[in-house]
């Protein structure tokens, strides 16, 4: 049986199917994630209340038809929020005329050929050895090599909540680390900026720090008074599942931090649940930009919890920052670390 509810904002309908496939257009009931197969649409309720939360407009023109292929793909822990954060990108496009969006589940597509009609890549929550066929290393090198060539040659990637828990872990007979392990295609990890170390459970509340406050980005947290036109930073709580980088792997001198953990806002009893080792500077980003080759990559570190993708600053800060990857907003890219 398939039920049909027209989502007003974008004048779409959306169908609720037990059936799904890849580039699926129906949406289903999900669980909270895991380790088994992979859900490919979200609950209809969630891709209502995501709808009604976009932003009305792109912060940037287009200085062309964009086109944004949104790799879907989990070989590791599978997050139920995967599906609505396509279908998220998918709408922001097609609602501003930002871009337009083709969902994908099959690594397979990340292949030079294919990638020569896209502007950007947005990794959804891709978790473990994304990209790997274990049964073919020459189609994971063609791969790796598309995706890093891709980037490099000038195009743009986002990464949301998971795409920083890719390709690290322990090495073979090595006992369970509590870092996160080691880089297991480093090139990679530079690309994306870091890789997961530990993360706070769902539903911590912290408080989001306004690094750069004069980032076209960060604009969805600004305020400006009408009175002397001065712009200030709105730092304000969420709650969401909070990672934490291994600290060899992520450091802001290698990325232009937009917003971050305030850890002198969190309680010391949820300080303490983060086990040794520490990182030493309690240092937590939780978006950030920074070039690649002559590519653009951005990162937003939230997004584990379907509440995320109906919180409308949020989403505006996403299009934004996917229109930076893309080349159309201009931002400020200098790492943090680096004095100017």
């Amino acid at each position: 049986m398939v039920q049909l509810v027209r989502a007003a904002t974008l004048g779409v309908i959306i169908a609720v199917s037990a059936v799904s496939g890849t580039h699926a257009t129906a949406f289903q009931q999900g669980g909270r994630g895991g380790r088994g197969g992979q859900p490919q649409v979200p609950r209809v309720t969630d891709v209502i209340q995501m709808l009604a939360a976009l932003p009305d407009a792109a912060p940037a023109t287009p200085t062309q038809p964009r086109r944004v292929l949104v790799l879907a793909k989990a070989a590791g822990f599978v997050h139920a929020s995967i599906p609505l954060a396509a279908r998220t990108v998918e709408a922001l496009g097609q609602k501003t005329g930002a871009w337009s969006t083709v969902i994908s589940y099959n690594p397979a597509d990340i292949n030079a050929a294919n990638l020569e009609q896209y502007d950007a890549i947005f990794l959804a929550s891709t978790t473990g050895t994304f990209l790997d066929d274990p049964n073919d290393a020459s189609a994971t090198a063609a791969r790796r090599k598309a995706l890093l060539d891709f980037v490099r040659g000038g195009k743009g990637i986002v990464g949301i909540h998971a795409a920083t828990d890719g390709y690290h872990g322990d090495a073979p007979g090595a006992p369970p680390s509590r870092d996160g392990g080691t880089a297991l295609w480093p090139d990679y990890i530079k690309l994306i900026g870091g890789y997961f170390k530990f993360h706070w459970s769902y539903p911590t509340q912290i408080v989001v720090k306004i690094e750069d406050p004069a980032s076209p980005i960060n604009a969805p947290f600004i305020a400006v008074n009408p009175q002397t036109g001065v712009r200030a930073a709105r730092p304000f709580s969420i709650v969401d599942e909070i990672y934490t980088f291994n600290e060899t792997s992520w450091s802001r001198d290698n990325a232009h931090v937009l917003t971050s953990l305030d850890y002198s806002k969190m309680p010391a009893e949820i300080k303490a649940q983060e086990p040794a080792p520490q990182r030493t500077d309690h240092d937590y980003a939780l978006s950030y930009i920074r070039r690649e080759g002559k590519g653009r990559v951005f990162v937003e570190v939230l997004g584990h919890d379907e509440s995320i993708y109906k919180l409308t600053p949020m989403l505006a800060h996403v299009l934004a920052g996917v229109q930076y990857a893309l080349g159309d907003l201009q931002a400020d890219d200098t790492p943090t670390g680096v004095k100017k």
